[in-house]
């Protein structure tokens, strides 16, 4: 299973998102797992942001040798699973990918169908969207800008969607 996550710098959010998923994979063993990301309107190039960095290392992910990259058809098209930060930015992924509706989600939404006794693939989660929509936007706040405490809060909402939506996913093994 490769997961793509998006953000808009691909600075921040997105990256820790992609790094703390490659840790807990390599933390539960799993083989075939890859995760990247990108920006919708990305930094190209740059690092992730050092207080992103500094919350990313404290959650357990590994920010070195990182460098942003923009957001394409090409990368949406390799993926099993595109997860955003907001509907705004999945919004502009399935602009550029239609075909990947099935496959894109916001990482809050796809945690809260995830979170449903009926979904462990996916798939699962593709069919659960139309019967359980959110009430409310399911957006990740961006920290750029902010205090260093917002950016360990973003981390760990982030790292608390993720572990148990890879988890109920099983990493995509059947």
């Amino acid at each position: 299973m490769h997961v793509l996550f998006v953000c808009t710098g691909n600075i921040c959010r997105s990256p820790t998102g992609e790094r703390l998923a490659r840790a807990y994979a390599a933390e539960a063993g799993v083989s075939g797992f890859t995760a990247s990301s990108a920006g919708t309107r990305a930094m190209v190039g740059h690092p992730i942001e050092p207080t992103a960095a500094r919350v990313l290392a404290g959650l357990g992910g590994d920010p070195t040798e990182f460098q942003a990259r923009r957001m394409t058809t090409a990368l949406a098209s390799d993926a099993d699973l595109i997860l955003t930060m907001t509907e705004s930015q999945r919004d502009k992924v399935l602009a550029m990918a239609p075909a990947r509706l099935k496959r894109t989600f916001t990482l809050r939404e796809a945690a809260r169908l995830g979170s449903l006794a009926d979904t462990a693939t996916v798939e699962d989660l593709a069919a659960a969207r139309p019967r359980f929509r959110a009430a409310e936007p399911e957006d990740v706040m961006d920290p750029m800008g902010k205090e260093e405490n917002v950016f360990h809060e973003i981390g760990l909402e982030i790292a608390d969607l993720l572990g148990p939506l890879l988890s109920r996913l099983r990493f995509g093994e059947r």
